[in-house]
């Protein structure tokens, strides 16, 4: 994670400073950011905080790294959508840092996994097609902690005032409350998109469409809706997501009274310079309650021919895409198991070198959506999709993460998530569909994807749809 601007090096300039030089530069004023070192903060409880107080937040926490960002605000954004949004998005943020004064700051946020507008009355609609935030306040820690402060481009006599944003900064840090243990929540269905009778059909279908040699694989996922006795705790949520998947990427984006959180454990990409990392995840098998059952378990998974057809298409599809773009690619000769608390997956990493310095968007634009989340053929999996699953995904299942001024970056897969306002949350999980798919058991998977968020949210479940 880069926080730190080749072109200010030596330069370490306070607030005031930058502005009083954004404010002699010709034309509009130009976005400042000024970046310095901070006491250690708790990320979810500053991000709890900056809720409480109604501003936009977003929250990426990976425990097991040791990485966090939290942002708080908008300095300025870019609110996108269409296919294109990875070039566009690329575009409009080279254009806003070309004559940028200060240090580096980043962007956050997510693009959608279609990129089409929600509807105004869907729940989905706070976050829109896709959105990158640059935050007013960004706390950055990796290793140490950083405090970037952004000030969007301006008018010239709309001069912001340092001591003001100081004092805006410390009013969020005054709000800052431990978090306590959630109570129990007894957690009612409410709604299932599709339902099981729609999902049988579905899954037939799709093994159907396979098995014809239609189609290699296509991804079937369900929206769930659920209400709570009382308001669902946040913080107490992302504080039992952090502590029970450390592996995974913890996250927030908190708009408009919604917010949209979970723990995902695939990463769609991270770019270093032309070095690049992602991941194929697909197969799927419950956890054991034992060693011994954990281990027959994964054995299980390893030798299943559903499971690793699946892993195929998905493996093989990102290898024949990134061979395009790729000066070196390593694959890993066979699939590894990936332990989650509820459930288990098929893993193979993938590394390698980019033919040119392209940046995180445009690498993120050839991989996404993955057939672990679309399906093989792309086009024909989605065209599916839409006419059949019956919900818009929005951000689920699309690219989530932040991006750095240097055009570097890490975007996770949006899953094992939730949409939470108030008492109601809205859950999603999907699965594969292959030629030998069962319906019973891809309901079965899919209910174990959900109890992730299930848990964190607060207690049982109660069926009453």
């Amino acid at each position: 994670m880069t926080i730190t601007n080749p072109r200010a090096a030596g330069q370490a300039r306070g607030l005031a400073d930058l502005l009083d030089v954004a404010s002699r530069a010709p034309g509009p004023r130009p976005l400042v950011a000024s970046t310095r070192p901070t006491d250690p903060v708790d990320p979810i409880a500053l991000f709890a905080a900056a809720r409480a107080q109604d501003l936009e937040a977003a929250l990426w926490v990976q425990p097991a790294a040791g990485r966090s960002i939290v942002g708080i605000g908008r300095a300025w954004a870019f609110e996108g959508g269409g296919r294109d949004r990875f070039t566009t998005a690329t575009a409009a943020w080279r254009a806003v840092l070309a004559d940028s004064v200060g240090d580096a700051p980043l962007l956050i946020g997510g693009l959608g996994f279609t990129g089409e507008t929600p509807a105004g009355d869907d729940a989905w609609a706070p976050f829109g097609a896709a959105s990158l935030v640059l935050p007013t306040f960004a706390v950055s820690r990796d290793g140490a902690d950083t405090l970037t402060i952004s000030i969007a481009p301006g008018r010239h006599d709309d001069h912001p005032d340092a001591d003001d944003v100081d004092r805006a900064w410390q009013s969020v840090l005054a709000g800052i409350r431990d978090g306590e243990a959630t109570p129990q929540n007894r957690l009612g269905m409410v709604e299932s998109r599709p339902d099981r009778a729609a999902w049988d059909r579905t899954v037939g279908m799709f093994a159907g469409a396979v098995g014809r040699g239609r189609i290699d694989k296509v991804v079937l996922a369900r929206r769930v809706r659920f209400e709570a006795d009382d308001a669902l705790d946040i913080q107490a949520a992302l504080r039992h997501l952090a502590r029970t998947a450390p592996e995974s990427t913890t996250f927030a984006f908190s708009r408009g009274g919604t917010t949209f959180l979970g723990a995902t454990p695939e990463r769609l990409a991270r770019t270093d310079g032309r070095a690049f990392e992602t991941v194929a995840i697909a197969g799927s098998a419950p956890r054991g309650t034992d060693p011994e059952t954990d281990r027959r378990f994964a054995a299980a998974l390893l030798a299943s021919e559903k499971d690793r057809e699946e892993h195929a298409v998905v493996v093989d599809t990102l290898r024949a895409g990134l061979t395009s773009i790729a000066e070196s690619l390593v694959v890993a000769e066979t699939p590894s198991i990936l332990p989650l608390r509820h459930v288990q997956h098929l893993m193979t990493p993938m590394t390698g070198t980019l033919r040119d310095d392209a940046g995180l968007l445009a690498l993120a634009g050839l991989l996404h959506p993955t057939p672990a989340v679309g399906g093989e053929p792309r086009d024909v999996a989605l065209d599916l999709i839409a006419e059949h699953e019956g919900f818009d995904r929005g951000w689920y299942a699309g690219p989530i993460g932040w991006l750095g001024a240097d055009g570097d970056g890490e975007l996770m897969v949006a899953l094992r998530c939730a949409l939470v306002r108030g008492s109601g949350a809205v859950l999603f999980a999907g699965c594969g569909i292959v030629a030998d798919s069962d319906a019973e058991r891809e309901w079965e998977e899919s209910g174990l994807k959900l109890r992730t968020m299930i848990g964190a949210l607060g207690g049982e479940v109660e069926e009453s749809a």
